[in-house]
């Protein structure tokens, strides 16, 4: 008898969020009230698809113990210097829990307009991909090459996609591809580093309201959506 899919979600928060230029790491700042990581974190504690939550933080993260619910939810004091070092680090200290078919979801701490639909959309369509899958959205704008800020030509936006998170792969293929990385730089997100690999990730549409908070207008951007019902998705 096959075993029933699992999945978990694997959240690396341990950046210092320098762009935001706030006192504190931009993944506790807070958003309609609460810390942007919490959001996140409720986010899959309201999904009956996700096994268990693990967050990624730095070793000295004096906030987390405030911010991570009771239950549902493991931290990991393991965060590294680079996004992708975080997830590595991550994935090696859960090697003994999960197994190598397991799908682990990661997704970015300063995504807190994730939903459990958008959770499950994400699975669904998925589905036995033998890859993987990730959110993301279709290019609408015309996209412009700049140098040295001036437009130098226009780039066709058919087939182009912005990536969102989660990200969506099984255990064994996702830490292979992460070790295999040798610049951190280069992976800015795990998609890129499978797609090292040779591999082509399933794309399933994501939703604006999963937008990333970089910037500090990005964060009243997020309590535009956080403050409305969450969207029907298709």
């Amino acid at each position: 008898m096959n075993q029933a899919p699992r999945y978990f979600a694997l959240i690396p928060a341990a950046g210092v969020g320098a762009r935001m230029g706030a006192g504190s790491p931009k993944q506790y700042l807070k958003i309609g009230g609460k810390p942007m990581l919490r959001h996140t974190l409720d986010a899959f504690q309201s999904s009956d698809l996700i096994a268990h939550t693990f967050v990624v933080v730095s070793p000295d993260d004096p906030y987390i113990d405030a911010v991570a619910p009771n239950h549902g939810v493991t931290v990991l004091r393991c965060g590294g210097a680079s996004r992708m070092e975080s997830v590595r680090n991550g994935l090696a200290v859960l090697a003994n829990t999960l197994a190598p078919t397991d799908w682990v979801l990661v997704h970015d701490a300063a995504r807190p307009g994730l939903t459990a639909a958008l959770i499950e959309k994400l699975i669904s369509a998925t589905g036995e991909h033998p890859v993987g899958g990730l959110l993301g959205l279709p290019v609408v704008d015309t996209v412009k090459r700049c140098i040295e800020g001036e437009a130098c030509g226009t780039i066709p936006r058919n087939g182009l996609w912005l990536a969102q998170t989660p990200q969506m792969f099984r255990y064994r293929l996702l830490r292979e591809a992460l070790t295999a990385a040798t610049d951190p730089n280069s992976i800015t997100d795990d998609a890129s580093a499978v797609e090292a690999l040779g591999l082509t990730p399933k794309l399933v549409e994501g939703h604006p309201r999963n937008l990333k908070v970089t910037l500090p207008d990005d964060i009243r951007i997020a309590e535009l959506y956080l403050a409305v019902s969450q969207p029907e998705l298709v």
